[in-house]
């Protein structure tokens, strides 16, 4: 069964609806799809409602965005029921993503000379139930800049920029007791993007020739493996061993740490929007060993 497990849609960072990503999925060939939005299960229900439709079969799922210091550690959780502890969870992050996203803002306006207001970027944020997405905050001030969303979050809202904040971000760990709380299976999402960096290399990470920045991904790859030691241990359930940037040797050694630790294997396109790069369905997941596991969780079709 062909599967994509990792797709965004404008409930989170991704700039489509649910029922359009579901359309996108079937005339792409997939099968079988999860809709992951950052921190919300707020557009699962459509998505669950087209698959339907389309005769796909549908698993829930959400992406935690999380943080070692200034290291994004995304977390899946797949089969995350909507009772109390989501909302629970719920509430934390509209609330601190509130509180982060003033910071972010001042922050912003401070380095730019722009006076945007929380109204402003409210613009961009669709669904109000869901948490505030810094990349909302980075669509308000790369229209008024006149440049590329990628390009300027890398530049001044990433970890280590004028504009990044860390405020109220949980850690990897809590990610994935938060997926367990919630009744679900926790993966960890695009693990070669793990880059556990010295600050002064991370704050100059960009300006590396591609060359530079594979020897020091292979140079610091003991520290990301050793956190994803540190949470296999901690009830890690799975990985995405396939990801549109993941390199045909970065998934065979991802698929290696995952039998040799009993975790399950995953694959997404991590699609966001169009013109991103990535499309949904690729790269193409097998998801047989997986699927009759995954079906059998709360809210799958």
């Amino acid at each position: 069964m062909i599967a994509d497990l990792h797709i965004h849609s404008l409930c989170s960072d991704g700039a489509l609806f649910p029922a359009e990503l579901a359309r996108r999925a079937k005339k792409n060939g997939v099968q079988l799809f999860s809709l992951t939005d950052h921190d919300t299960l707020a557009g699962e229900g459509e998505a669950a409602e087209a698959a339907r439709a389309l005769g796909l079969r549908f698993v829930r799922g959400i992406e935690i965005s999380a943080y070692l210091g200034a290291t994004k550690v995304h977390v899946l959780g797949y089969g995350c029921a909507e009772g109390k502890a989501y909302e629970k969870f719920l509430s934390d992050r509209v609330t601190g993503a509130k509180a982060r996203a003033e910071d972010i803002v001042a922050k912003a306006n401070a380095h730019f000379g722009f006076h945007v207001t929380l109204d402003d970027v409210e613009a961009y944020h669709v669904r109000k139930e869901t948490p505030l997405h810094t990349m909302q905050i980075v669509r308000t001030f790369a229209e008024l800049l006149h440049c590329g969303v990628d390009e300027l979050y890398r530049d001044a809202f990433g970890p280590s920029k004028p504009a990044f904040s860390d405020l109220f971000r949980p850690t990897p760990q809590d990610a994935v007791r938060i997926v367990h709380d919630m009744g679900g299976l926790a993966v960890l999402a695009h693990p070669a993007q793990i880059l556990v960096l010295p600050q002064e290399v991370s704050e100059n990470f960009h300006l590396y020739t591609e060359e530079e920045k594979d020897r020091a991904k292979y140079f610091y790859a003991g520290a990301r493996n050793a956190l994803m030691e540190t949470l296999a241990e901690g009830g890690l359930d799975g990985i995405e061993c396939r990801h549109s940037t993941h390199t045909a040797e970065e998934t065979e050694e991802f698929l290696g740490f995952a039998k040799a630790h009993a975790l399950f294997a995953t694959g997404g396109s991590d699609f966001h929007a169009e013109g991103s790069g990535r499309e949904i369905g690729r790269p193409a997941f097998d998801a047989k060993d997986v699927e009759e596991r995954l079906l059998s969780l709360d809210g799958s079709v």
